[in-house]
């Protein structure tokens, strides 16, 4: 997803889409798939073609990408990363990862935007699936790997990490398989955030960028908190408030119940997060985590 200061991506979705927004049950999501018009639905049995648009600056022709069932749609908050990865201004020639890539609609477009080698890395079958037949129908060559990231790429460093992670706050912990797991996070949002700020340094080489996005209910503060304690600067570069879709509005009342929205709120914020690694190298990480405050 390595944009250079490009122009802005766009969705190409219906002003008011019901969208399939991390969070609510599954049935919510196919209700909200089925009255998706621009954002194709999917054939019965069939892959979904999803319309991304945008990828290169003055690029008219929109993208068309296969979706299998239960792999999670582009929406608002990937565009919000892309619209990020445009302003950041990123040389061409890095190494990029993708960290959860879905239908490898971020990492497609880090590719056209000029990055040298890029991962994608996700934990779904299907996903990996589909991101590997996307890119070979993009004619473009992107490494698409099984797994945790923090796992499976450990021993590797990277000039640009991206991830738009779950980050839904539900009762219960992250779902294990379904659907439900590109979106589910527990209680608070940040079972899968704390782990990658907790990381994220070391998956960085020095110099190297994270942008990352995620909803304002699960704790902005906290997130750059995090990132700085790990030895980033961290700073909020993008922001848009977007309406609930059917999976947040299955939530509303545990949502209200614990205090994440107001009673009544049926809009929420979503943020991309900038963290960068010093490129000076420090001999004592305590000082390198003070200087990235």
């Amino acid at each position: 997803m390595v944009r250079e200061g490009l122009g802005a991506a766009q969705f190409a979705a219906p002003a008011h889409p019901a969208r399939m927004q991390r969070g609510s049950s599954p049935h919510a999501g196919e209700q909200a798939e089925r009255s998706r018009q621009h954002i194709l639905v999917y054939p019965s049995k069939t892959p979904e073609n999803t319309v991304f648009q945008g990828l290169l600056a003055g690029d008219s022709n929109a993208v068309r990408l296969l979706r299998a069932p239960g792999v999670y749609t582009p929406q608002d908050d990937t565009a919000l990363l892309v619209e990020a990865l445009h302003a950041a201004a990123i040389a061409p020639g890095g190494r990029v990862l993708d960290i959860g890539t879905g239908t490898g609609a971020l990492a497609i477009a880090a590719i056209r935007a000029g990055a040298a080698e890029v991962t994608g890395v996700d934990v779904s079958r299907r996903a990996v699936w589909t991101a590997r037949v996307n890119a070979a129908l993009q004619r473009v060559p992107l490494r698409v790997r099984l797994g945790n990231a923090l796992d499976v790429v450990a021993d590797e460093s990277f000039d640009l990490v991206l991830s738009n992670p779950p980050y839904v706050p539900a009762a219960s912990t992250c779902a294990a398989k379904g659907p439900a797991r590109a979106w589910d996070a527990g209680l608070d949002g940040r079972q899968l955030l704390d782990p990658l700020c907790a990381r994220i340094h070391d998956l960085l080489v020095p110099g190297g960028v994270l942008l990352m996005v995620h909803s304002a209910l699960c704790g902005v503060d906290t997130t750059l908190q995090r990132l700085r304690d790990c030895g980033l600067k961290a700073a909020v570069v993008q922001r848009r408030w977007v309406p609930f879709g059917p999976v947040m509005n299955g939530r509303i009342g545990f949502l209200e119940q614990h205090g994440l929205i107001e009673a009544g709120q049926r809009h929420e914020e979503l943020v991309v997060i900038r963290g960068d690694r010093p490129e000076r190298p420090q001999g004592d990480g305590g000082a390198e985590r003070a200087d990235a405050r």
